[in-house]
């Protein structure tokens, strides 16, 4: 058999690929997707990175900054010389939360198409990268642009209220449980994201109404939720520690992550994640929505069309 012969009729011998052959649960769908469309992760993630290099580069900048400054402090002695390294230190911490706010602010519109395009692939539907990221782009720029303005406050929000609390606590003791709360309601925003964008680009909503769900899916669903975050996280969290170790490399492979794959692979972890959950508490409750989309049937469902 030719090589025309085996594009057209397949490969001699293989069996059809048959129901059976279907991933049985998200897990092993996501697996399969990252397989089958790494190299297009590696285009939609470059067609993020004109949105997200400010943030990368700023962070990045950041990143050396404190690793600069903790250098300093660590040759430096004596209470005064540590007082002195602790400003120095959050004064670019300050700066980096208040820089930090335009570069967020202008991700939210290529975030939404991201996660449209992601969405499809995790439910193992065709998307076509350029066409599916501009239409959805142009579709919920209005939107994606509202949640990324929310999420550009919290770096200045929380910068400004630890500062303030905590200057406060010294003759006010309880001024430590504001400074808690402001961390709590950072931390359920950060979590309510994995939601929002999906929620976004699949279901027809008010603002007040991906808020709403996305939030009380993020808390139904609180120690998974937390567990993706925190692994989605994990390469810029391993960088940070070696910087305080000492070691950049880190910093470098953080960076590269980042600007190779990063911000398309975790929109699918994400999309594979929120489609479970969808299935499970969304859509079983709006009349007519596709279940299980991507998987292999289930007993019940054979049953039912049988």
């Amino acid at each position: 058999m030719g090589f025309f012969d085996r594009y057209y009729y397949g490969k001699a011998g293989k069996a059809d690929y048959t129901q059976d052959d279907m991933p049985a649960n998200r897990f092993q769908l996501f697996w399969e997707v990252l397989r089958v469309r790494f190299w297009s992760l590696l285009r939609l993630n470059l067609m993020q990175l004109v949105f997200w290099l400010p943030f990368l580069l700023l962070t990045l900048a950041t990143l050396f900054g404190l690793y600069g400054a903790l250098g300093e402090a660590g040759a430096m002695q004596g209470e005064g010389a540590a007082r002195t390294a602790a400003d120095t230190l959050w004064g670019i911490l300050n700066t980096y939360a208040l820089l930090l706010a335009p570069c967020i602010l202008i991700t939210g519109p290529s975030t939404a198409a991201a996660a449209h395009v992601t969405r499809n692939w995790a439910r193992d539907q065709h998307a076509f990268i350029w066409n599916d990221f501009k239409e959805a782009f142009k579709a919920n720029w209005k939107q994606g642009l509202c949640a990324s303005a929310i999420t550009s406050l919290f770096p200045a929000f929380l910068a400004v209220g630890l500062s303030f609390y905590g200057s406060l606590a010294q003759t006010f003791p309880l001024a430590v449980v504001a400074q808690a709360l402001l961390v709590l309601v950072a931390a359920l925003w950060a979590l309510a994201l994995a939601f929002l964008y999906p929620l976004m680009v699949g279901y027809e909503l008010g603002m007040r109404g991906l808020l709403r769900n996305a939030l009380m899916l993020s808390l139904g669903r609180l120690p998974f939720v937390t567990a993706i975050r925190l692994a989605t996280a994990l390469p810029l969290i391993v960088a940070v520690v070696l910087m305080l170790w000492g070691n950049l490399y880190g910093l470098l492979f953080a960076g590269l992550y980042y600007a190779l794959i990063g911000f398309a692979l975790h929109r699918l972890v994400y999309a594979s994640f929120a489609n479970a959950v969808f299935d499970r508490y969304v859509n079983p409750r709006i009349e007519g929505a596709p279940v299980n989309l991507g998987l292999r049937p289930s007993d019940d469902e054979d049953d039912a069309e049988s």
